[in-house]
């Protein structure tokens, strides 16, 4: 199986280990972080959608982003999803496997193995620029990164199991995604007084970045041994959802 994970946009500074690999796209990450550093503050603030201070550091980040230390990705992150992968307490068979299984997604480096050497960044999904044709960043990376990935999954077993979000969906063709290999989309409800189910964003990052750990540490060769996963009281519901979209529910 392949795993398809989100980034975050918290990241560490360092990480006290060194990567082992070079992303996939390095040379259009360079491209990109080179005219982004560029821009002025208030320039970076607009194309980012965020405030002045997060765009001065962001702006010292690109202008430094050829000599920062690098640091593997997997390690890099601090996003809600990354608390609970815990990455850092992964032994290495565990990390062996993930860089052989595990994708992250991401609006600069495009798609990311876990120990391939990244530095701090931040990138947003409507960013546009020369270098992306004036297209926003998630629409410019959408043909060079559906074969990458379908190619991965076909090359594995045709399995993909997607603990990504769907705002990371638009890098690829989602629709021809799901129809060349096999989409599992686990989902995390909390159940509501009223017996409904709801689906609470802090807690469905929480479980992505567990169910992550899980699937690297135990090694799964297939979507059914997801149902032995559980997580701060989330546990498979098999009477729910359906074979692709497998419900993980904490109740009351």
């Amino acid at each position: 199986m392949q795993i398809l994970l989100a980034n975050a946009k918290i990241m560490y500074e360092k990480a006290g280990r060194k990567p082992i690999s070079t992303p996939l796209f390095q040379s259009i990450a360079d491209t990109l972080a080179n005219e982004m550093a560029q821009m002025d503050v208030e320039e970076l603030a607009r194309q980012l959608d965020c405030n002045a201070q997060l765009a001065a550091i962001n702006r010292k980040r690109y202008q430094n982003f050829h000599i920062a230390e690098k640091m593997p990705a997997i390690l890099a992150y601090n996003g809600q999803a990354y608390k609970h992968l815990r990455a850092h307490t992964l032994n290495e068979e565990a990390l062996t496997y993930a860089q052989g299984h595990l994708w992250i997604t991401c609006f600069l480096y495009g798609l990311l193995r876990p120990l391939d050497g990244i530095v701090p960044y931040r990138m947003e999904h409507c960013v546009s620029l020369e270098a992306t044709q004036d297209k926003p960043v998630h629409q410019f990376w959408k043909d060079k990164l559906t074969q990458v990935l379908t190619d991965s999954v076909k090359a594995d077993d045709g399995i993909l199991i997607h603990l990504s979000t769907e705002e990371y969906e638009h890098l690829f063709d989602w629709k021809r995604v799901c129809r060349e290999v096999k989409v599992v989309h686990p989902l995390f409800y909390v159940r509501q007084k009223d017996g409904g189910l709801k689906m609470q964003a802090v807690w469905a990052k929480s479980c992505r970045g567990a169910m992550t750990r899980f699937i690297l540490n135990n090694r799964l060769v297939s979507p059914q041994e997801l149902a032995a996963f559980s997580h701060e009281g989330f546990e498979y519901a098999p009477r729910l959802g359906e074979e692709l979209f497998p419900h993980f529910v904490r109740e009351l």
